[in-house]
């Protein structure tokens, strides 16, 4: 237990460096509650004199103490006569009127410096989450492939939205709460002082066992916080998946079963609410019986002081209940603070876990900016496996590598057709070019040069790609195809449009160019989704293209609009092309096979045709038995 409210803390310390940028606004945020403090003392001691005014015949008398009196009595003294004699310094009506005007006073600029409180910490906290949302994402876009393989979508973004909201809480109560309720006691405390020590006291007796009570609590509640969290990201993941599967989830008829699996998680999540709202609510309870128990004392005590010894007058009685019930507002707030941090702290664990992940694949210092392609990539000797659950924690056996010993180079400007059975690795092979992932044995090279020694993003500025999977934003058409490319001209766009064969359609659209196609372009069909993503890659115009059976999910006349753009962007380039239909690699300059991971076979079309028994026959003679 200490050890995790160490971490806890640890992680909350870390939370406020976000706080820095801020300062200027922070302080003056507290400067506000300082005044905000001292005018709310005052429109509570001004009942005092206000209530003399009223039920008193004459002003109160001078104030004098002898020369042994301590400083504080003696100013206590100086500051009473001066108002005194400020307020009762003409009639009676005339005194109520200046008390009245000066409560008046005091609420107003009380209620002022409040606003310019808020403001200001509304603006330090909206500023930090907005800083820890662009950090998060920041973090993503630097992510290795392989991090995104073993985290689940809607939990990203839910560390990225519900984590950080919680964040905020504990923030305000350092910088709210941990600023002007102790303020606000220390004020009320002071005019409760200066009235009667002997009352006071006895109301200040409950505080340390409300404090026991709630270091106990929020141990408790960082737990739970913990778990509600993940619950709400299991909630977010399962809407993320069945709105991107809706299709499937109408096909197979699973409505219902989608249902009840996200019942189950909102039922979980309501469970993890209410326990939270359990464990925080028991509290504010608590505190505030002890209270009302130390209240009833204090009313009982310092009435049997008015009504038998004297000791004080009714008004100073009255004053001091006000100032006394004015302290436990703030301090039922304050028990709340450890609570909200640990809560606070428990969204920063998740938070942290992303931004502390080391995913991002190394780049050297010294790593060499890759600005052509002049010669040939080289594959040599490349074993590779999938990390597991952590990134960097590699499988090792053999049967367990998707690539094995895998030797083969491409020249610039050949086409090189990879084939083979699914789950072969093909997609994993060609991911290696890019440096999607990195060989977990041997080394993939461009011009002699081994990929991992150059900036990553110079290397894959010479690389195209076009998938079977269309990735297209909820954006224009024109912003779809000149996707990274700032002010290109519509010339240059309509260009490789038209040499994408989308140029056509596109025109034929509501508002041509400028029409928006839907998330993930849910709006055209497969060949037009394509047919842009073609267009997309004609524009960025990379010395090097990979295909990954793009064409392997459309129907025959959108394949041969496609096929006829894929070869338009495969002249004067180099090429490697994983392909499904094995009639549109007849005239690749080479064919590799890859089977269990490894090349069985290489050569043209013809001569594997030739092979007696050789995998690529087979595959072939089976999409061409009729």
């Amino acid at each position: 237990m200490p050890a995790r409210k160490d971490n806890s803390f640890k992680i909350y310390l870390r939370l406020l460096r976000y706080v820095k940028p801020y300062k200027r606004f922070l302080t003056g945020s507290i400067i506000s509650t300082i005044f905000f403090s001292l005018f709310s003392g005052a429109s509570i001691y001004l009942t005092i004199p206000l209530l003399d005014t009223l039920f008193n015949q004459g002003a109160p008398q001078p104030m004098s103490l002898p020369a042994s009196s301590g400083l504080l009595e003696q100013l206590k003294a100086s500051v009473a006569n001066v108002f005194n004699s400020f307020v009762f310094g003409g009639t009676k009506s005339e005194a109520l009127f200046k008390i009245c005007f000066v409560i008046v006073v005091s609420f107003f600029l009380k209620n002022i410096f409040g606003y310019v409180q808020a403001y200001l910490m509304a603006f330090v906290e909206q500023g930090l989450m907005r800083d820890i949302r662009n950090d998060l994402y920041r973090k993503l876009q630097e992510l290795s492939i392989g991090y995104f393989t073993n985290e689940r979508t809607g939990t990203l973004i839910s560390r990225i939205t519900n984590d950080v909201t919680v964040i905020n809480s504990g923030i305000s109560a350092s910088f709210v709460t941990m600023v002007r309720d102790p303020l606000m006691i220390v004020v009320f405390l002071i005019i409760a002082i200066s009235i009667s020590w002997k009352l006071t006291l006895i109301a200040f007796l409950v505080t340390p066992f409300a404090l026991l009570i709630i270091s106990r609590i929020g141990m408790r509640l960082y737990k739970e916080s913990d778990t509600s969290q993940r619950r709400m990201a299991d909630i977010t993941s399962t809407l993320q998946e069945t709105i991107s599967g809706m299709k499937i989830v109408r096909a197979f008829g699973m409505e219902d079963f989608e249902i009840s699996r996200f019942e189950d998680n909102t039922q979980s999540y309501f469970r993890s609410l209410l326990k939270i709202t359990q464990i925080r609510n028991l509290a504010s309870p608590i505190t505030e019986f002890l209270s009302v128990l130390a209240g009833g004392v204090i009313i009982y005590y310092g009435g049997m002081q008015v009504l038998q010894s004297g000791a004080l007058s009714p008004s100073e009685f009255m004053g001091f209940l006000f100032a006394i019930f004015q302290i436990m507002p703030p301090a039922k707030e304050l028990t709340t603070v450890s609570n909200r941090i640990q809560e606070s702290a428990a969204a920063g664990k998740r938070i942290f876990d992303v931004l502390d992940e080391e995913g991002k694949l190394p780049e050297p210092p010294d790593a060499v900016e890759l600005r052509d392609f002049d010669r040939e990539i080289k594959f040599e000797n490349v074993w590779f496996s999938y990390p597991q659950s952590k990134i960097g924690e590699l499988k090792t056996t053999a049967d367990e590598f998707v690539l094995k010993d895998i030797n083969f180079s491409v020249k610039k400007g050949e086409v090189l057709a990879i084939v083979g059975p699914s789950g072969g690795g093909k997609s994993t092979l060609i991911d290696l070019i890019p440096r999607f992932y990195d060989p977990t044995k041997g080394a993939v090279s461009i011009d002699s040069r081994d990929i991992r020694s150059v900036q990553t993003k110079s290397l894959r500025a010479l690389i195209g790609i076009v998938s079977q999977e269309t990735i297209l934003f909820n954006d224009t058409v024109k912003n779809n195809i000149a996707y990274g490319l700032a002010d290109c001209p519509t010339e240059k766009l309509e260009e490789a449009a038209k040499a994408g064969n989308a140029h056509d359609f596109i025109m034929q659209l509501p508002k041509g160019y400028n029409t928006v196609i839907g998330e993930r372009g849910t709006k055209l069909s497969g060949g037009q989704r394509q047919r842009i993503s073609i267009a997309r890659a004609l524009l960025k115009n990379p010395p090097i293209m990979i295909f990954d059976e793009a064409t392997s999910a459309l129907d025959s006349e959108s394949e041969l609009l496609v096929q006829e753009a894929i070869e338009r962007l495969m002249q004067n380039r180099t090429s490697l092309v994983i392909a499904h239909r094995l009639s549109t690699i007849k005239h690749a300059d080479r064919i590799i096979v890859i089977s269990g991971g490894e090349i069985v076979q290489s050569g043209k079309h013809e001569e594997l045709l030739r092979k007696r028994g050789g995998l690529y026959k087979k595959l072939y003679e089976m999409q061409f038995s009729d």
